[in-house]
Order: structure tokens, then C-alpha cells, then sequence
């Protein structure tokens, strides 16, 4: 059994991720955001990414939203069109319980359904052990570092790049561009 129940975002869930990224954004350094967007910024993120076909998800625990996940364009350049980026973000109740992992599988999966063939995590801060292991585990490869790119908290931040093929990556060609 899952660690929580997985299924797509909803507008109604608008709200619940909005309080879970505020947190990351106010407490954390997953984001390299200053200021939290308010419900309506993070309802356009979420109308602009699923109007496209991308997955976004949530995870539910004791019926209360424990995380989300989606993926998005990785670049907007059209060469770059089955390559995609992935963000999972956990309440803080919920880290440690396998459900970052449960979200980031479904999202694997449903992006490899797509089509799509790469995808790219950009973690902020090197200290960030907890997501560096989940990508790990997850399948990713370490593909490097930029040193000192984001200042937040007063202090200079890296960002870490990990990469995982999806399904055969770059094996074969594509058959078809994936709908966007």
C-alpha cells in the first residue's frame, strides 16, 4: 500500500499547496523564491502546467493534503520538448513517511506515459541531503553542481542537477512529440 493515497491536483487543492509551498518558500531553500505567491499565482501555475498535459499531483493523509508533485517544461525551446523538470514539495508533517517518494514514482510513471524521456530536478542547496537521497533512489543520476547561484537567508545557495532517463531516454528517438 502507498504512503498516501496519489491523485491528480484539483483547483480545490489550490489552497493546501499554496500553504505547503509557503512554507518551503519561508523556511527552506528547495525554493530559491523570496516572497510566497499567494492562491491566485499558484492556481495560474497550476492552470498553465495542466492546460498542457502535465502531471500534478497530490498526496492525502488523514485526509488532508501531504504534498504535491508535478513537472513542467524543463526549457521552452522546442528541442527540449521531452525533457521536463520536477518539483515535489512535502508539509512538513509529512517528510520522512515515503510519501516524497510515492509522489515522485506516480509522477515518474505518468510522465514516462506521456512520452517524455528526460527529466531534470534542480535542488536547491547542496545541503539538501533529504532530496538528493529521494532522487537518488528515485533513479537519478548526480550531473553536477552550480556553485553559489542563489542568495536567501543571507547566505550563497547551489543548486544541484540530477537527471533520470524516462523510459528509453535517449536510446531510441521519439516516435511523436508528446501533447503540450
Amino acid at each position: 500500500m502507498p504512503a498516501a493515497p496519489i491523485r491528480p491536483a484539483a483547483p480545490a487543492d489550490i489552497a493546501a499547496i499554496t500553504a505547503i509551498y509557503a512554507g518551503a518558500v519561508r523556511h527552506g531553500t528547495a525554493t530559491f523564491e523570496l516572497e510566497p505567491p499567494d492562491a491566485a499565482e499558484m492556481r495560474r501555475r497550476y492552470d498553465a502546467l495542466t492546460a498542457q498535459g502535465f502531471p500534478y499531483l497530490v498526496a492525502e493523509r488523514d485526509g488532508r493534503i501531504a504534498g504535491y508533485a508535478y513537472a513542467g517544461p524543463y526549457r521552452p525551446r522546442p528541442a527540449y520538448r521531452f525533457t521536463v523538470e520536477n518539483s515535489v514539495y512535502l508539509d512538513p508533517a509529512a517528510q520522512r513517511r515515503g510519501i516524497g517518494f510515492a509522489l515522485l514514482t506516480d509522477l515518474i510513471g505518468r510522465c514516462e506515459q506521456r512520452g517524455l524521456r528526460q527529466m531534470i530536478a534542480v535542488i536547491g542547496d547542496s545541503a539538501n541531503a533529504a532530496s538528493i537521497a529521494l532522487h537518488r533512489r528515485a533513479g537519478f543520476a548526480m550531473i553536477g553542481t552550480h556553485p553559489n547561484v542563489g542568495f536567501k537567508f543571507g547566505r550563497w545557495l547551489d543548486t544541484v542537477m540530477m537527471q533520470r532517463a524516462l523510459g528509453e531516454g535517449g536510446a531510441t528517438p521519439p516516435r511523436e512529440a508528446p501533447p503540450r
